[in-house]
């Protein structure tokens, strides 16, 4: 199902202490060994489900998380408006397949490390680095699967549902906020809001994947404060013109979502 090499990939998260240059090589080494111990672990995590916290069993937790995600794919399904019952059956096997992995992905990664922890303090350094590489997988394979039966358009779609739509509010933003943008940096924006969805795609909760958009905001904010925008000042004066629409949008922020995938 995945590709049996795995990128190298390097220590993302510093670490203090003169320790760190000999616990980031050993980590750099071993890391495309420890991503595909993760992989190795999907099915072992996936069937442990006799844990029980009350008052829910495993079985009622799964029920609710089942329930969940069919929602959200019969939502990404009514947007794609397929009419081909074959490609609906295996767009919806496809979406509600990369949910479940990127959960079992989380707990695996988590299980791994938790035993990792004990015999080599500092090893979590190198989580995010992992992360990267499982999800690098799990994501080319659920796009190759939904080219298969989607439009380049309706994929696009499927994208935006999975990441509640954040490209397109946070570049109209942007836009508004900002009106002396050029047409340059508006491109610019998209692009790198682009690269924020394909990442956000893969993160395993509504935090995850806000706090990813976050960075690429950052990104962004610098650029246009270097091409002479001031973005938090115009952000302010937009706030006190319109502090309905600013409240509301924070509230959004806020509001319930599926705490993970």
């Amino acid at each position: 199902m995945y590709p049996a090499s795995f990128n190298a990939v390097f220590c993302w998260t510093p670490f203090v202490g003169r320790r760190y240059s000999s616990i980031t090589m050993r980590a750099k080494f071993f890391l495309p060994i420890l991503a595909t111990s993760a992989l190795a672990m999907f099915p072992a995590v996936a069937e442990d489900n006799t844990e029980q916290t009350a008052p829910f069993t495993a079985a009622e937790r799964e029920a609710v998380y089942t329930a969940s995600i069919e929602k959200r794919v019969a939502d990404i399904l009514k947007d794609v408006a397929l009419s081909d019952t074959n490609k609906i059956a295996r767009i919806h096997d496809a979406i509600i397949a990369q949910y479940r992995s990127l959960r079992a992905r989380d707990e695996a990664i988590d299980a791994m490390f938790q035993s990792l922890s004990k015999n080599a303090p500092g090893i979590e350094t190198n989580r995010e680095a992992i992360l990267q590489v499982l999800s690098q997988q799990l994501h080319n394979h659920f796009l190759k699967r939904l080219a298969a039966d989607l439009s380049p358009g309706q994929v696009e779609k499927v994208k935006d549902k999975m990441t509640y739509n954040k490209l397109k509010v946070t570049h109209d933003a942007y836009c508004e906020i900002v009106p002396s943008l050029t047409d340059v940096e508006k491109s610019k924006i998209l692009e790198l809001l682009k690269a924020a969805r394909e990442d956000a795609m893969d993160g395993g909760s509504a935090d995850e994947k806000t706090a990813i958009f976050q960075k690429y905001k950052d990104q962004i904010n610098a650029m246009l404060n270097a091409n002479g925008h001031d973005v938090a000042k115009a952000t302010k004066e937009w706030e006190a013109k319109h502090p309905s629409t600013a409240q509301s949008s924070r509230d959004g922020e806020k509001q319930a979502k599926p705490a993970s995938n």
